[in-house]
């Protein structure tokens, strides 16, 4: 099975080797919780946590 990475930088979660939302390669698998934002303009959780694109996003990084 795939495991999938979340990026330092903007915690999108995702399987693949580079972040397709901000292109970083400074990656991790060890993440907790979880955030699915489908439109980012009008979600106040989105805007709380600066997310701009829609996705799947890691709550905590470790």
């Amino acid at each position: 099975m795939v495991k999938e990475m979340a990026c330092r930088k903007c915690k999108c979660v995702f399987v693949g080797k580079v972040c397709p939302v901000c292109k970083s390669s400074d990656l991790t698998p060890d993440w907790t919780g979880v955030v699915l934002i489908g439109d980012p303009e009008n979600s106040h959780i989105a805007k709380t946590l600066g997310i701009t694109q829609k996705g799947k996003y890691a709550l905590k990084i470790a």
